[in-house]
């Protein structure tokens, strides 16, 4: 199987996972028990929503993301969200802000299950060691150099 088509199929599992998730905690967001392909296909379209429309929104929205540093992006998630739901039947989100809540939700559950899992391109690792010597080019030749014992986080 191709890498990207992995990649994809990775990332719908996560966000699936993610709205089942939302529509569980949340009584505004739910889809029909007995046909759960809805669920299948309502994520397949925000996760293809996501992949091509959501880029563009945040483009035309530069301006509020920067002025709002970068919360605007929950209300572009939940009005994907919401669009979703009035696109799909059997996949019901009832109100903007049960929508809003649920891409809350459904971020920190794909931020987690991605970080869990090694998909997406969320990478956190913790090292502990000697630092590398400071640069000469650094101020006062200093460096901030602590003895090189500390941890070091990346992310």
């Amino acid at each position: 199987m191709p890498t990207p088509l992995k990649e994809f199929l990775k990332r719908w599992a996560v966000t699936t996972v993610g709205v089942l998730v939302a529509a569980h905690t949340l009584a505004g967001i739910h889809y029909d028990k007995e046909n759960w392909q809805t669920l299948l296909i309502a994520t397949l379209i925000l996760g293809l929503l996501n992949a091509f429309l959501r880029p563009l929104l945040l483009l035309l929205s530069l301006p509020l993301l920067l002025f709002s540093l970068g919360l605007f992006t929950t209300v572009i998630n939940a009005g994907l969200l919401y669009f979703v739901g009035q696109v799909v039947k059997g996949f019901h989100v009832d109100t903007f802000w049960d929508a809003f809540k649920g891409g809350l939700i459904i971020s920190v559950v794909s931020v987690v299950l991605n970080l869990l899992t090694g998909s997406g391109s969320a990478r956190v690792s913790f090292q502990r060691g000697k630092r590398p010597p400071p640069s000469k080019g650094g101020k006062g030749g200093k460096g901030g150099n602590d003895g090189g014992n500390g941890p070091v986080i990346d992310i």
